[in-house]
């Protein structure tokens, strides 16, 4: 499969505009060590509409190491105590750190709360020794996902056609 896949990045912290207030009352984002099974399942209920699939091809050994890294941080969004979405970051320990997963379960769309999900990891992941925060959409991305990362502050910085496994 052919997709046109957009690379964009963030070079300013986000602390420097107000943060997104809570679109809603019951909600919470915290930095969670997921089980496999219980991030196999979140990312199974937010990805099928999108066809993700990157992580399930992943051997489970290869999905535990890459969960259990202190390079990877994953920031649940929960709505009265339900996962409804994550923010995945990888290289969290270097200066430029990786978005490489961010959605909502399709029961969540249209509430804002991506805006305030992404806009609030944004914030925790940033550190002193952080140059840049970067990642890739593609076509098959939610149509909104382009315009979330540039309201967040990311510019586009390379846009290539790519061949993915079917």
């Amino acid at each position: 499969m052919r997709l046109l896949v957009t690379y964009m990045e963030l070079c300013d912290p986000p602390v420097n505009h107000p943060a997104l207030p809570a679109p809603s009352a019951g909600l919470s984002i915290q930095p969670e060590r997921l089980s496999v099974a219980d991030y196999v399942a979140l990312y199974r209920e937010v990805g099928t509409p999108l066809d993700w699939d990157s992580r399930l091809r992943l051997p489970q050994k290869a999905l535990a190491a890459f969960l259990s890294a202190s390079s990877t941080r994953i920031y649940v969004l929960r709505e009265v105590g339900k996962a409804v979405g994550f923010c995945e970051f990888d290289a969290v320990d270097t200066p430029d750190i990786e978005l490489t997963h961010f959605g909502l379960i399709p029961a969540a769309y249209g509430r804002r709360l991506g805006p305030f999900l992404l806009d609030t990891a944004l914030r925790a992941v940033w550190s002193e020794t952080t140059r840049r925060l970067w990642l890739h959409t593609d076509t098959n991305d939610h149509a909104k996902a382009q315009a979330t990362y540039a309201r967040a502050g990311f510019t586009i910085f390379k846009e290539q056609v790519e061949d993915f496994p079917d």
